[in-house]
């Protein structure tokens, strides 16, 4: 090996320092464009279709932006914030995440899904809401921690008309009626704070009793449904009798004032009949006496097995006893 040609350490600063002082000229230009690729980023700048833009500049809010591409002063100058208007965002109580960030951390689900109804139980509530943008300006600059007041407003609403109803109402049938009034009033109040924000939607998820008291509570419900079941018979045999009773009644009635008119008319019918008679027998008494008297007869004999002709110079009426008998009397 020639030692000779071994460049001493000298001689690689030497060439170091030339090389660099070539690639010199360069560095001017390279940090040129460093800037405008830096400049270029700040300038431009993109919306969503699902957002609209909120421009300030110094702090100061100037405009929106559209969906798209947009150009702004760079260098912090100008500041682009963009909010989603499109976007259903969604907050659970009594267990899951946001749909926006949350500045604070609540407590535990279980402390915010116990509440106190009106008669005086404890139910495991659990609920969502759903809520999109309407106000991008008022999201930003009126409200702080937006998020913090859609949780807090939804949490004293749900408490409340809780408390409104008894515990039998909230499981059964006043849920619909809760997420109506929730929704309402939740907005009402979230318009008044200037929130920017809409509520689409309000709805209980699960209502129950606390773990601790569930047996007991299953205990009173199963009491109450054999109570309803009980009633539920009582009105089903109520509902076969009284009917029953109410027709036979009513068919009673109705042969009762059937049997009184045809006595009535029947009665009216003699009466007329008797008035006519007496009419023609004051007429003619002899000749209407023997027409009632064969009449009668015409009547009464048809009827009668056994006749008796009486001769009105017999004396008695043994002799007569036989007639009819086999053999008869002898003559």
């Amino acid at each position: 090996m020639d030692w000779q040609n071994v460049p001493s350490p000298d001689d690689i600063i030497d060439v170091g320092k030339k090389k660099l002082s070539d690639y010199g000229k360069y560095i001017p230009w390279i940090i040129f464009g460093l800037l405008i690729i830096i400049g270029l980023r700040g300038v431009i700048y993109s919306i969503g279709p699902d957002e609209v833009g909120v421009m300030q500049r110094f702090g100061k809010y100037t405009e929106l932006s559209s969906p798209g591409l947009h150009v702004k002063i760079p260098f912090g100058i100008d500041k682009v914030t963009p909010i989603k208007v499109e976007k259903i965002f969604k907050e659970e109580f009594g267990g899951g995440s946001s749909g926006l960030v949350s500045t604070r951390s609540y407590g535990s689900n279980l402390e915010q899904s116990l509440m106190l109804t009106g008669d005086l139980n404890i139910l495991d509530v659990r609920w969502i809401v759903q809520f999109k943008i309407k106000d991008p300006i008022k999201l930003l600059f009126v409200v702080r921690n937006p998020v913090n007041v859609i949780r807090d407003v939804s949490e004293i609403v749900m408490r409340r008309l809780v408390g409104d109803y008894t515990v039998d109402e909230v499981l059964t049938i006043k849920r619909e009626e809760v997420d109506h009034l929730a929704q309402v009033e939740m907005q009402r109040i979230l318009d008044d704070y200037q929130t920017g924000v809409q509520v689409i939607t309000v709805k209980l998820l699960d209502v129950n009793p606390p773990d601790k008291v569930k047996p007991a509570f299953n205990e009173v419900n199963e009491a109450k449904q054999e109570k309803e079941k009980m009633i539920n018979q009582a009105w089903e045999a109520y509902n076969k009798a009284i009917p029953k009773a109410k027709g036979e009644a009513e068919r009673t009635i109705r042969e009762a004032e059937g049997y009184s008119l045809d006595k009535i008319n029947r009665a009216k019918g003699e009466s007329e009949r008797f008035l006519v008679t007496l009419g023609e027998y004051k007429k003619a008494p002899e000749i209407t006496r023997k027409r009632l008297y064969l009449e009668a007869l015409a009547e009464v004999l048809p009827k009668v097995k056994e006749k008796y002709i009486i001769d009105p110079r017999q004396s008695s009426i043994l002799p007569l006893l036989d007639i009819g008998k086999k053999g008869g009397p002898q003559q």
